[in-house]
């Protein structure tokens, strides 16, 4: 696919991308699929996904954080964060803790558990981070971290 071109289905020949090969958005968006794949299937022994990780570790680095404000710094809307933590409560990952100044609000801490639990996951993140090292070239990883660092 070095030309752009890919083979169609039931060999209708190929398909060619035209001017998609030049816009960003369409291969930082073929990239971020590969990525969540990746991620996925590395992280797949523990059942964490992108999204799950994303919050165990906002939480794990910040505990105390409350649900708005953890949605706001991950760019996660509220109710899909609701769920999110419905998810990882279940699993004992999470527990959310009555705000004792505003009582419409919870803190979210880790368990004990989410606190093992994290450790391991971020072994394996470290895994699938050597993947995309390995698909991308060790220096061009540091260099798209830089690049994408102004919307992190």
């Amino acid at each position: 696919m070095a030309n752009g071109k890919a083979r169609a289905p039931e060999g209708d020949g190929e398909i060619g991308l035209d001017g998609l090969l030049g816009h960003a958005g369409y291969a930082v968006r073929r990239f971020q699929i590969w990525i969540f794949q990746d991620f996925v299937r590395t992280l797949a022994a523990v059942d964490i996904k992108p999204t799950q990780y994303s919050v165990l570790t906002v939480i794990g680095a910040n505990p105390g954080l409350s649900q708005m404000a953890v949605a706001q710094r991950l760019g996660i809307e509220r109710a899909r964060l609701v769920h999110l933590l419905d998810s990882l409560e279940d699993r004992k990952l999470v527990r959310r803790v009555r705000s004792r100044t505003d009582r419409r609000s919870h803190a979210l801490h880790l368990s004990a558990r989410g606190e093992a639990s994290l450790r391991q996951f971020k072994l394996l993140a470290a895994e699938h981070e050597r993947h995309v090292a390995e698909k991308i070239g060790k220096e061009n990883r540091e260099q798209l971290l830089r690049i994408l660092s102004s919307f992190t």
